[in-house]
């Protein structure tokens, strides 16, 4: 299983510092280093922690890039412009802090298609954030989509019984997927303690996403030694 390591911690430290100085490309090489098979940046229509110029940078760093963004025209051009390797469509997060949802393909409906259509013709591929529920798989292999992240934020946090109903849901959602022929990655709230419990319940997923916890995490050991250690937890 692919790791994929999210950076979108790096900008808000910088906002927090107030230091104009994140060193994304630095990150993106001791992660690669480290073992991580792609680097991941999210933005947002206001650009703000992240910026262009951090896309940009990043982009020119990392081996493998993934761009992740709400569904918008706007948005898209900044993709086509900076040429990722894999673009990352999620919902959006109107307001406050936390992982940002993910996309109802039974309501995006013509404004996913469009934006779908542009990074096909673009030649970007494209991964569309899920719910991890089956009629939101099928509505997403309806608009053709043909590989997916299933979110697993809002399950991971719930009391034992309810978790297990919720994973049980998620190896469902994956195993329909992965009948589909359909790519399947994981993300949303993983860490230490729901790692292993995640990927045993949906082992079809090719590619697990590592955000905040691993953040946190190389605040106390170091980029190098983080990614390791959750490396180490995926066998």
């Amino acid at each position: 299983m692919k790791i994929v390591v999210s950076l979108d911690s790096w900008p808000a430290l910088r906002e927090l510092a107030g230091d104009d100085r994140s060193d994304l490309g630095l990150a993106a090489s001791v992660a690669e280093l480290a073992g991580v098979d792609a680097v991941r940046l999210g933005i947002q229509e206001e650009l703000s922690p992240v910026r262009e110029s951090d896309v940009v940078a990043l982009r020119a760093a990392a081996r493998s890039f993934e761009l992740r963004m709400p569904v918008s025209p706007t948005l898209a051009k900044l993709a086509l412009a900076a040429r990722p390797d894999r673009v990352v469509l999620v919902g959006d997060r109107h307001a406050g802090a936390g992982p940002m949802p993910p996309v109802d393909p039974r309501v995006a409906g013509p404004s996913l298609t469009a934006i779908l259509r542009t990074l096909a013709e673009a030649r970007i591929r494209t991964t569309v954030r899920v719910a991890p529920e089956l009629d939101a798989v099928r509505a997403a292999h309806a608009q053709g989509v043909a590989d997916l992240e299933l979110f697993t934020g809002w399950l991971v946090d719930l009391p034992d019984a309810e978790k297990r109903t919720a994973l049980v849901g998620l190896g469902d959602a994956a195993r329909l997927a992965s009948k589909l022929r359909m790519g399947i990655a994981l993300a949303g709230g993983l860490d230490d303690r729901n790692l292993r419990e995640v990927i045993d319940a949906a082992p079809s997923a090719e590619r697990i996403v590592l955000g905040r916890a691993l953040a946190r995490r190389a605040l106390l050991v170091g980029l190098d030694r983080a990614v390791r250690d959750h490396r180490d937890r995926m066998r």
